[in-house]
């Protein structure tokens, strides 16, 4: 649905008005385009003494086509500022953040990046401890004061995993994570498995199979089109009723539809029998099929609350005990869910969906270890407010709250959260395990 508030402020009438009343201005977001340049201006980089990932982090952005400064530009706006603060061993060493971002940061441009690297502060101990978990606030902080389009991100890198932080490095400096602000990103802490960079970065997913569930429209037909686009056979999963659709997204991308009812007793054997003999097994799994039945608690009935937990929850874990118990899922394989900010927050009238969407972050805890056993990952996004068919019905006025209240001022779209799957399901994000990434714009409530 189209926003009709950001509109008019691009209309002469509301470019007047809009300052003048000092209403929200959200900007229009960079988003990706095949062929665009990684950023709009140079990166500027910089490192509290001592860090350990500066000279990676060069080297890697210079890989990717991007402009490396070390120096403020004279004349031009920043794309990106990104500092390496894993040299700050004590809270007083915290300073070098703003020596480093205080003259600099009126300087980044329309849809610009921050990125911050540290430390896992549980890695860390004494007092580093104390400084690295500190720079959560700071870059939750920056992302809140950042304007026009720019967002800022934290990355702990472990030691030993240097390397293995590019497709992160890569994904929230581009324009892919238009709509990602202000999250906690760690790479590495799970383990460090041997990590090696696709052949070609526009085609990451050459040569994969991708289940995706939930297909056949909004979020997972956007999923279904950015993994196709990225170079996997896309194995796109709804139930029965929703076929005619479901077959136009297979079409359109010239992959493989599967009408099946996961919630279904049988239904994990014939997926994984499925994926065997059709394909040989699977690389990626996304969990994005769910429902709602919204009822406050009084007034939710039994159904309404079996429904929802055995969609967006029990019938997941199912599936993932197959695959990995037949070894459907090939090695190094991902497994993906989509949570939500209500699995976070909460919500009114959605106890048995906040329920079954805080499960999947719990399913992402306790399957990270077990999943790095086998050599392969599991995450999860967490949606915020995304322009679909459902926030379509929400009433006008908490809809455009939703829009509003998040740094970014705008819903997102659906290619959003696609993105972001798309980035843990890149085999060069090998370390990039356990997981939960907030696809919400820096929403400014519960989160």
């Amino acid at each position: 649905m189209a926003d009709r508030y950001q509109q008019f402020t691009k209309t002469p009438v509301g470019k007047f008005l809009v300052p003048k009343l000092g209403l929200p201005n959200p900007t229009t977001l960079r988003r990706y385009r095949p062929g665009q340049p990684p950023l709009d201006g140079p990166a500027l980089l910089g490192a509290a003494p001592g860090g350990r990932l500066d000279k990676t982090v060069k080297t890697q952005l210079s890989d990717a086509g991007i402009e490396v400064l070390t120096v403020p530009a004279d004349d031009r706006r920043h794309g990106a500022l990104v500092f390496d603060a894993t040299g700050i061993t004590d809270p007083a060493q915290l300073r070098e953040m703003y020596l480093f971002f205080h003259p600099v940061i009126r300087k980044v441009g329309a849809s610009g990046r921050v990125v911050v690297l540290g430390t896992p502060p549980e890695l860390a101990e004494g007092r580093e401890r104390i400084a690295q978990r500190a720079l959560e606030g700071f870059v939750r902080s920056v992302g809140k004061e950042l304007k026009r389009g720019a967002t800022a991100q934290l990355i702990y890198v472990a030691p030993g995993a240097e390397e293995a932080a590019e497709s992160t490095l890569r994904f929230v400096l581009s324009a892919k994570s238009a709509f990602v602000d202000a999250q906690v990103i760690r790479v590495g802490a799970q383990g460090i498995p041997a990590v090696s960079a696709p052949e070609n970065w526009e085609k990451p997913l050459a040569g994969k199979v991708a289940l995706i569930t939930g297909a056949s429209r909004g979020i997972g037909a956007a999923i279904a089109e950015v993994f196709a686009r990225d170079g996997a056979h896309v194995v796109a999963l709804d139930i029965p009723a929703q076929g005619a659709d479901l077959s136009r997204v297979a079409n359109k991308i010239g992959g493989s539809a599967l009408q099946l009812d996961i919630t279904g007793a049988d239904a994990p054997e014939k997926l994984a029998a499925y994926l065997k003999e059709r394909h040989g097994g699977v690389d990626i799994v996304v969990h994005n099929a769910g429902i709602t039945r919204d009822k406050t608690l009084g007034n939710l009935t039994e159904g309404g609350w079996d429904a929802v937990l055995t969609v967006n929850l029990a019938a997941q874990l199912a599936v993932n005990d197959k695959l990995l118990a037949d070894k459907v899922l090939r090695e190094n394989g991902r497994i993906i869910g989509v949570s939500s900010i209500a699995g976070i927050a909460g919500n009114v009238g959605q106890t048995n969906y906040a329920t079954s969407k805080a499960g999947v972050i719990g399913m992402v805890n306790e399957g990270a270890p077990k999943l790095a056993e086998y050599g392969g990952t599991i995450n999860a996004v967490a949606p915020g407010f995304i322009e679909t068919q459902m926030t379509a019905a929400v009433p006008l006025f908490i809809r455009e709250a939703g829009r509003r209240l998040s740094s970014l001022g705008q819903g997102g779209l659906p290619v959003d959260v696609a993105e972001t799957i798309a980035w843990y399901a890149n085999p060069a994000s090998a370390a990039v395990n356990g997981n939960v990434v907030r696809v919400c714009g820096q929403a400014l409530l519960g989160a």
